[in-house]
């Protein structure tokens, strides 16, 4: 089976037309579509013979996928091949701080049912709700991808750094001082080259006919390893003591969130959910497929240094996570 496929978000934030001129000269053909233009899509997915979706554009937005959706669709009942769409989530819907029941979830578990009856209170879970009821009724098989915290510079032409790491590192540089969290924060970590391999697994997989779970079950969670916090900040202040940025090799500790929040600049109540969450989450799924992530905890504390780095070439991470969440608070 052979097929286009669409890839929402490429560039890492909102597109403007020098993303879409970088990424042209690499032969890669570019929409610029309004997601939310149902017709619109239907329109380009149909002429561009479309039939896989990657969807990275938005987890908070439902309008953003459905139309998406809908095309997909349409297109199946053009040319009578299957067709999938791929949505990222996003790890902050699973945990309890954000209402989710408190315990230890297994990806196999019932988490659809469990995300459908908590829908209305985080719009990440009405998000992935709505994807997988909506690919059910118009006949698209979905699946949902999960990542954790993402780590790793990009080799893309346009967006390179993640958000979390970079926005710490870049607090640390800036106040020319590590402070890092309790040694027992914890969240799940994964390499941006082993989120990308899942992805790509995942439509390997689809386009050799596999049976691989999907929909009610298709939740892939891109859990690599743990992140330790206390450690990462150690290791931090280290790095940045060889850099000759700080005098001292020891973090300090965060007095509380507030502190936290104002240094690393976000809303304090979304802190515990990006630096400790401390999620409690077995993932089998990902790895039933043959997903075989290259990067664990050792490899990721040990180039440590070139999180620094890749701040200190790119700079501020082109993304509006931390705008969304400003706005989210203030609203």
């Amino acid at each position: 089976m052979s097929s286009n496929i669409l890839i929402t978000g490429a560039g890492g934030y909102v597109w403007v037309s020098e993303q879409a001129e970088a990424l042209s000269k690499l032969g890669i053909s570019v929409l610029q579509l309004d997601l939310s233009d149902e017709d619109a899509v239907v329109k380009s997915v149909l002429q561009h013979d479309i039939s896989i979706v990657i969807h990275t554009a938005s987890a908070m937005d439902p309008s953003m996928a459905l139309p998406l959706i809908t095309a997909l669709s349409k297109q199946k009942q053009v040319n009578g091949s299957e067709a999938i769409f791929i949505h990222t989530s996003g790890l902050g819907a699973f945990y309890d701080k954000t209402g989710w029941p408190a315990g230890l979830l297994r990806d196999t578990d019932a988490v659809f049912d469990t995300e459908k009856r908590l829908a209305d209170s985080f719009p990440i879970r009405k998000t992935d709700v709505a994807v997988i009821e909506h690919a059910e009724k118009r006949g698209v098989t979905s699946f949902i991808v999960v990542p954790s915290t993402v780590y790793g510079q990009g080799s893309g032409e346009w967006n390179k750094l993640s958000i979390i790491l970079p926005l710490y590192v870049r607090a640390s540089l800036s106040a020319k001082a590590v402070y890092k969290f309790p040694d027992y924060s914890k969240v799940a970590g994964v390499h941006i080259s082993d989120l990308t391999a899942l992805y790509g697994l995942i439509v390997e997989q689809f386009l050799r006919g596999e049976s691989i779970p999907s929909g009610r079950e298709g939740y892939y969670f891109a859990l690599a390893h743990d992140i330790f916090l206390g450690e990462v900040g150690d290791h931090l202040a280290s790095e940045l003591r060889d850099r000759g940025v700080t005098t001292n090799s020891e973090a300090r500790t965060y007095s509380d969130e507030q502190a936290a929040a104002t240094s690393l600049g976000v809303p304090v109540q979304f802190v515990q959910m990006l630096w400790d969450a401390g999620a409690n989450i077995v993932a089998e799924i990902p790895r039933s497929i043959g997903w075989k992530p290259a990067w664990d905890k050792a490899r990721f504390l040990q180039h440590i240094g070139d999180e620094v780095q890749a701040v200190v070439d790119l700079g501020k991470p082109k993304s509006s996570l931390v705008d969304s969440l400003l706005a989210a608070t203030s609203g």
